[in-house]
């Protein structure tokens, strides 16, 4: 049990210290898109690489920062129902979400992105611009790195509402929390 909590805390702080890093993207996307319309509009120039590396650093941050979003609870949910109950009901549905959706979404990106990305990487994919980046086969690298860090990420939730749910059916006398009062 041990080894298992020290990887968990191990997942949990790559994925925050990750979150934190890429975060940085967001400042120097932001100026780039000021760069490039500056260059376009006041001087007449174009520079494709520029504009896909816009578009790089955009999959960058959305690839690499949700499994950033679900540690910090941060995604979409109907919260109509869900804000309102009882801590112990969250982890149930929490549980529940993560084993029969989140865990099989991952799978299926990752079966049916590995030929799509091993292909690119076989033939070192490059941009179809001639001045564009030369590393489509690195940006495509992400669409296997994502659901493995969202189903890490998952599986870093599903301890968590595990030790929560076991915890209150040994103890059901504990008071037990609305999501509110966290």
């Amino acid at each position: 049990m041990i080894v298992t909590r020290t990887v968990l805390k191990n997942v949990d702080h790559l994925i925050e210290r990750l979150g934190t890093s890429i975060s940085w993207l967001l400042p120097i996307m932001a100026l780039l898109v000021l760069a490039i319309v500056i260059m376009r509009y006041c001087f007449s120039i174009g520079s494709v690489a520029v504009q896909e590396l816009v578009e790089y650093l955009h999959a960058t941050v959305f690839m690499l920062g949700i499994s950033y979003t679900l540690k910090n609870d941060a995604h979409v949910r109907v919260d109509i129902f869900y804000r309102s109950v009882e801590r112990l009901t969250s982890a149930y549905i929490n549980l529940f979400g993560t084993i029969f959706f989140l865990f099989p979404l991952c799978a299926v990106i990752i079966v049916s992105s590995w030929d799509y990305v091993l292909s690119s990487w076989w033939i070192l994919e490059r941009s179809e611009e001639r001045s564009g980046i030369a590393f489509v086969y690195g940006l495509k690298t992400l669409l296997l790195i994502m659901p493995l860090l969202l189903g890490l990420q998952g599986v870093v939730i599903a301890h968590r509402e595990i030790t929560l749910i076991t915890k209150k059916l040994r103890h059901p006398k504990d008071e037990v929390i609305t999501n509110n009062d966290e």
